[in-house]
């Protein structure tokens, strides 16, 4: 089983700095509240990469486009998946649930729930 986090923004160099800009210029329109619960503006938030390294589960993290193009399927971003050998996917968290969480805390819960 395999946990899969899926950012509601493009995989790259330029796509990055583009999305730091974003965070600090209007950082209430940013539109992945997976990467602005999970990260700073330049770094992983300590609390996060903690509770990532310390998992049982295999993690794997993706932007929307390197899952589409891996796994040939669109879906509203950001959501977590698990997903069982044959790469069949059951949503743990979805989009409106990730929307409405303010921080790792509230996240790390929420999974650890959903894992269950």
């Amino acid at each position: 089983m395999k946990i899969i986090f899926v950012y509601n923004a493009n995989s790259g160099f330029i796509n990055t700095v583009l999305d730091i800009g974003h965070k600090i210029i209007s950082p209430e329109t940013y539109n992945c509240n997976l990467c602005n619960i999970t990260y700073g503006i330049l770094k992983e938030k300590e609390e996060w990469k903690t509770f990532r390294e310390s998992s049982d589960h295999e993690l794997k993290f993706l932007h929307k486009d390197e899952f589409e193009k891996k796994y040939k399927q669109v879906r509203e971003y950001p959501t977590i998946l698990m997903s069982n050998k044959n790469n069949e996917f059951h949503e743990l968290i979805n989009k409106e649930q990730l929307n409405k969480l303010k921080s790792v805390e509230e996240l790390i819960n929420k999974l650890q729930n959903s894992i269950k």
